[in-house]
This record gives C-alpha cells, sequence and structure tokens, in this order.
C-alpha cells in the first residue's frame, strides 16, 4: 500500500509539471528577414537611390516562449544603410527581450555621382566639363561622395584625383577668396547703422568661412565672415 501512495504521488507530480511547463511559439526564418528588411527600407527611403539587400546572415526558426512578438533592428552609428554591417535584433515576448542576435547584411545602393573626368592635380580647381553624373554603386566607395555637380563647380582638388572616379568630400576644398595677411574691408552693420573699417586678414577663408580679422584702427581682432574677395562682415 505505502509502494503505491508513493507510485501515486510520482504520478502527480509529473502530470503538475507538465502542466505549467510554459506554451512555446516558432517564429519562421522568412519572418525574421522581413524584420531586417524592413528596417534596411525604412533606413534609405527617400535618399534617391536604387538598393538591393543582398544578403542576410541568417538562417533558421525561433523558438520563443508563447505571446505577442515584436522586432527591434539597431545599427551601427555610422552606417548610413548600404555596404557591409553587422544589424542588432532585438526580440521581444510581451514587451520582455527574449534574444539579442547580430545579423551581418550587405547591401547594394545605386545613386546618382558626380564622377570627374580628367585627372585633377592639387590646386585644380573644377569647372562645368570636367564632371558628369553617373549612376554608382555607393556600397562599393569610401566616404561620402557628391551627388550633384553644383556641390564641386568652382572647388578645388585638396589631393590629386584620378579620371572617371567619383569625388568624395575629403578630396575638395573651397577657393579660399581672403589670404592671409590681405587687407580687407570689415563690415559691421544692423537695421540701423552700418559702420565700416580696413583691417588685415589672419587667415584664408573662403565664401562664407569664419576668419579673424584685425582691426587696423584698434588693433582689436574680431571674428568675421568672408563676403567676397576683399570685404568681410563682424555679425552681432
Amino acid at each position: 500500500m505505502k509502494h503505491a501512495i508513493t507510485i501515486l504521488v510520482l504520478i502527480m507530480a509529473l502530470a503538475s509539471t507538465a502542466m505549467a511547463a510554459p506554451a512555446t511559439q516558432t517564429i519562421p526564418n522568412a519572418r525574421v528577414k522581413e524584420a531586417i528588411a524592413e528596417f534596411v527600407r525604412q533606413k534609405t527611403d527617400g535618399l534617391g537611390m536604387e538598393t538591393t539587400l543582398r544578403r542576410i546572415g541568417y538562417q533558421g526558426d525561433l523558438k520563443l516562449p508563447a505571446g505577442e512578438v515584436s522586432f527591434e533592428v539597431a545599427a551601427p552609428n555610422r552606417w548610413e544603410g548600404w555596404g557591409r554591417a553587422n544589424l542588432a535584433l532585438i526580440v521581444r515576448v510581451n514587451d520582455r527581450v527574449e534574444r539579442n542576435i547580430s545579423v551581418p547584411v550587405e547591401v547594394e545602393a545605386f545613386a546618382d555621382t558626380v564622377v570627374v573626368l580628367r585627372a585633377l592635380e592639387r590646386g585644380d580647381v573644377i569647372g562645368t566639363a570636367d564632371v558628369t553624373v553617373q549612376r554608382r554603386d555607393l556600397s562599393t566607395l569610401t566616404g561620402r561622395v557628391y551627388r550633384s555637380a553644383d556641390e564641386v563647380v568652382g572647388k578645388r582638388a585638396r589631393v590629386p584625383v584620378r579620371a572617371n572616379m567619383p569625388l568624395r568630400g575629403d578630396q575638395l576644398e573651397k577657393v579660399p577668396l581672403v589670404k592671409s595677411g590681405q587687407l580687407v574691408t570689415i563690415i559691421v552693420e544692423n537695421q540701423t547703422m552700418r559702420l565700416t573699417a580696413t583691417g588685415k586678414a589672419r587667415g584664408n577663408g573662403a565664401d562664407g568661412d569664419i576668419v579673424m580679422v584685425q582691426n587696423l584702427g584698434s588693433l582689436k581682432e574680431v571674428p568675421a565672415r568672408v563676403v567676397d574677395s576683399g570685404t568681410v562682415q563682424v555679425d552681432f
């Protein structure tokens, strides 16, 4: 009788354990990948480019507890939405984090880029005939590239650039209108007054740049914005 009672208690304990076991659900691989693809679509939406998600480095279904599933995708701060990156896929069930998965992706992105038609030497000023706009894959390029010819015409090369290459932001600079040591007219004005003085530039500056200028009357140095090749303006 004693053994019968022991067996009965064991059976009841096993039944209780089975009833308490949490229910699970399976999230198919396709749904996981769609969460990644949607993130990439939103990241590149409105940028004027054609993107193709060439690779999502995730395989297999997800086994999760029962409940409402939600996904959050995070990218490295400097990732613009194309090229290679490791994305973080955070999976929640009923707002509780269940998984944090690193997912490598590779995104191809074709967009208009400014391409130089001739080799540039350091200091060459770019004219309209020197560049064209072509469709290129941004994922194969490094750094920020120019997307419009208006952005580069009138600038000069900081470094030599080979022909038929997309132009990057770090390769060009604005042509200085004011050079260090040059005499300039300093303008100070507001709605009620306009004052002018003669000054000496203490640095080089292109259109819109701020340079230090010494007022030759007071000998004080003030920051001023370059207006043209002989004029700077003090903003206040």
